[in-house]
């Protein structure tokens, strides 16, 4: 019976394990071992996937809060969010050719010096003009189909909700094909 406890304690100790990391960020859910503010943690932007409250404030699904290096914050006790850690140190983003379509007119919620965070949102049947991306964290929000035009190919894929993923650079077109609204929120990096 000891030994079970013992066991448990230090199940409850261990640092939840990101869902997705590579050299620009680190992202967790439900997690955020980052709340204490230290140099090695960069900044960070919290997103709720759902009903939360983050230092006293209500948010929804679909609001973030970014928070400075040198910021603390209280993380959650219960609800659905994401942590995402931006390295401090991550490569450097190239510069768009020349030539190279503007990123969409999308809802900018955070621009800062070396990204942006913003919502894209897309009407059932909507298509967009060419437009370009730099390197980005996506985090899906709603579950709808989306048809996409890069370089002469075409593929169809699924958005699934709460999906995390990291995207490289690229010039595209978008149409949703689905019933419901393509709602995205995504961490570009700027060059």
């Amino acid at each position: 019976m000891h030994l079970l406890l013992v066991a448990l304690f230090f199940a409850q100790m261990r640092p939840a394990s990101p869902l997705l990391e590579n050299e620009f960020v680190q992202v967790f859910r439900k997690a955020a071992p980052c709340a204490t503010a230290v140099p090695s943690c960069g900044e960070r932007v919290f997103v709720a996937l759902g009903s939360v409250e983050l230092n006293g404030q209500k948010m929804e699904r679909g609001d973030i809060r970014v928070f400075k290096t040198e910021e603390s914050y209280s993380a959650p006790k219960s609800g659905e969010f994401l942590e995402v850690i931006i390295k401090p140190g991550h490569p450097k983003v190239a510069s768009p050719a020349a030539g190279t379509p503007p990123p969409p007119g999308n809802k900018v919620l955070y621009d800062g010096k070396d990204f942006t965070v913003f919502e894209e949102k897309m009407q059932p049947g909507e298509k967009s003009v060419a437009h370009s991306h730099n390197q980005r964290v996506a985090i899906f929000l709603n579950r709808t189909l989306v048809q996409q035009w890069t370089g002469g190919s075409e593929e169809t894929r699924e958005l699934v909700p709460d999906t995390v993923s990291f995207r490289p650079a690229v010039v595209h077109i978008s149409k949703d094909v689905g019933k419901i609204p393509i709602r995205n929120l995504l961490i570009e990096f700027k060059p």
